[in-house]
């Protein structure tokens, strides 16, 4: 998941590597997967979708978990009001607020002025009350407990790492008892009692590279939820991984099969796949549901990664489907189907080569569909995002596969009336 810097790389993947005999059965058992799943989960096919090649463990639980993120207050001015008065608020099950910091082998407060300082107005508040200058909490988590008063079903996990701050889990995995005992104690911390209903891990990568590389070892990332759960007990503890499904990818690289039984569910990341890091092109959907043909890279999609857990003997109901609210897109682009070459990223309000869907609905209208997904070319810029349209069909393949239900990153890229998320549920 993306912190300040929202590129997931899938690059320079150093994982280590199993045995010639392990890596052949896992890769064998996953094409497997990814044939049957794949078939017939494109727009436009006959609506049969075939079974994952085992039975289902239970029905789909229908879980729809949205990322808000702390630094969303600043420039995108987007607050937890939004969550209200968008309609999000009725159709999550879980919000994943992200995120805290990793140091020092703990977990620490991400952005305290944002998180617990600031204060809002009665027009900004979830509940037209201004805040006091004299009251103990204030920004974000007492706005987040409001809205949890309006909505008593509603949970909040807080997530910890992201793009920007995974380094952290490397000193972290030496010694995960000490560091779930501060991750405890923060999310419990009495100044916002009642607020969490538990802990989301999100690092890129255990043993494998994003915004720098890690080497603790194939044991590390289950060692770490091991200790999270000792210590959370029935709280919820849930942990955002790679999409990265392709051979000797990131999903090899850490032992998420033995992680998963003491999580709740994974949230593998299946977005970010292609986009205007590679600034050359080749243009390509950044969040294909399926591998298509012309497709870059094999098994760069959400049906790979989800097969791949599925096979590699993770419960189904533990997987959410990943969605973006958001796309990625390049300039200098002449070709309208996917993969055209290009010149350098789409300019971006924020990010250069990345927009929200509320931006581009109307400023680069979808032209086409390609995996699953929508794209659009106009002038000389071609984007990938989904619709919700190809929502609908996302989370239909979803409920058909009997996934745990599904997340987004993140609120704030959604419309004011929550077109996206009203497509989900």
């Amino acid at each position: 998941m993306f912190g300040s810097d929202s590129r997931q790389d899938f690059s320079d993947d150093r994982g280590s590597r199993r045995g010639l005999f392990a890596v052949i059965a896992a890769l064998c058992a996953a094409a497997v997967a990814v044939t049957l799943i794949t078939v017939n989960t494109t727009s436009g096919d006959d609506g049969k979708r075939p079974d994952l090649a085992a039975a289902a463990d239970s029905s789909a639980a229908g879980k729809t978990v949205g990322y808000f993120t702390n630094w969303g207050v600043y420039q995108r001015n987007y607050h937890v009001k939004n969550i209200e008065t968008s309609g999000s608020a009725d159709k999550l099950t879980h919000i994943n607020y992200a995120f805290g910091n990793v140091q020092g082998g703990k977990c620490t407060v991400g952005d305290s002025y944002a998180d617990h300082e600031k204060a809002y107005t009665a027009e900004q508040s979830v509940d037209g009350q201004a805040d006091t200058w004299d009251q103990p909490l204030r920004g974000n988590f007492n706005q987040l407990l409001k809205l949890k008063k309006k909505h008593p079903n509603l949970k909040v996990l807080w997530s910890f790492g992201g793009w920007s701050w995974s380094k952290g889990f490397t000193e972290a995995a030496k010694n995960p008892d000490a560091f779930a005992e501060s991750c405890f104690n923060l999310v419990n911390d009495p100044r916002w009692k009642g607020l969490f209903d538990g802990i989301d891990i999100d690092w890129e990568y255990p043993n494998a590279c994003g915004l720098g590389c890690d080497t603790s070892g194939r044991d590390a990332f289950t060692n770490l939820m091991k200790s999270l759960r000792g210590k959370f007990g029935d709280k919820l503890v849930t942990a955002a991984i790679t999409g990265d499904a392709s051979k000797d990818g990131k999903m090899q690289a850490a032992d998420y099969k033995s992680a998963a039984q003491y999580v709740d569910w994974y949230l593998p990341m299946t977005y970010d796949y292609f986009g205007a890091f590679d600034q050359q092109g080749p243009t390509a959907p950044h969040s294909p549901l399926d591998d298509y043909n012309g497709i870059p890279k094999e098994s760069f999609s959400t049906a790979a990664a989800i097969a791949r857990l599925v096979m590699s003997g993770v419960p189904r109901d533990k997987v959410l489907m990943g969605l973006g609210f958001y796309g990625r897109g390049w300039s200098g682009v002449t070709q309208s189907e996917p993969g055209g070459t290009a010149t350098g990223p789409a300019p971006g309000t924020y990010e250069q080569g990345i927009e929200d869907y509320e931006v581009l609905k109307t400023r680069c209208p979808a032209t086409g569909k390609v995996g699953g997904t929508a794209y659009a070319h106009c002038g000389d810029q071609w984007w990938s995002y989904d619709t919700p349209e190809t929502l609908h069909g996302k989370v239909d393949w979803a409920k058909h596969h009997k996934l745990g239900g599904t997340f987004l990153w993140e609120l704030s890229g959604d419309t004011p009336d929550g077109e996206l998320i009203k497509a989900i549920r």
